[in-house]
């Protein structure tokens, strides 16, 4: 590496440096929009069995390939919808049943990295074991690959913060899905805020995020 390269990457990793540390001073503070949405439409209740969160996080410093990725379930949930368009919902994920599918077969390090992720340094799931998600608003998306926008308040840690996600919304003999495109959130907005060693690779601030809700029309 020549003396240029050297003082940008240093440089680089300074600026890093001082965002981590000055995120880690400013408090994480709730805000949300309000609910516009109407519930006149059919309920439908969601198939926790068959819904679930698809999770992402990366290190920066070392490689994009240092990357982890998993699930979370739903412990419960439930959509309106009317005449065949999503109306409004809200549902709750269970924090505790969070999982690492790309250690799926390495039981150790699967269990240290989501006992780690469990924690108080991460999400804490013994004083917050769950997550909650409210549509605020709803609109149609007359083109591209998204038929629907979704805003809401995603809840996580206690702090509340409105998200605006572009979904896929279907329903077919009273049974409907929602198949989000995949979204970064800032996890330290959410009072997310621990970093590894410098050695180690820090951690990205973004951590990548897409739900898949099956939901059956109430009886």
């Amino acid at each position: 590496m020549n003396k240029i390269s050297g003082f940008v990457a240093a440089t680089a990793l300074l600026a890093a440096l001082s965002a981590v540390s000055c995120a880690k001073d400013k408090p994480a503070t709730s805000e949300t929009s309000a609910v516009t949405t109407s519930k006149d439409g059919a309920v439908y209740q969601v198939d926790t069995a068959n819904s679930r969160v698809e999770w992402k996080g990366f290190k920066i410093v070392k490689s994009e390939n240092a990357s982890h990725f998993g699930t979370i379930k739903f412990q419960s949930g439930e959509i309106t919808m009317h005449e065949g368009k999503l109306e409004s919902g809200k549902f709750t994920a269970d924090m505790t049943s969070m999982t690492s599918t790309d250690l799926k077969d390495d039981s150790e390090q699967n269990a240290k990295l989501i006992g780690h992720l469990k924690s108080p340094d991460f999400f804490d799931t013994e004083k917050f074991p769950t997550a909650t998600f409210e549509i605020t608003s709803v609109k149609a998306k007359p083109e591209g690959d998204y038929n629907t926008e979704i805003s809401g308040n995603l809840n996580i840690k206690g702090i509340s913060k409105p998200i605006t996600l572009n979904a896929n919304v279907s329903e077919s003999e009273g049974i409907a899905t929602i198949a989000t495109e995949p979204k970064d959130i800032d996890r330290e907005d959410f009072g997310v805020k621990f970093q590894v060693p410098i050695a180690n690779g820090l951690i990205k601030n973004e951590m990548n995020l897409q739900i898949l809700i099956k939901a059956s029309a109430a009886k």
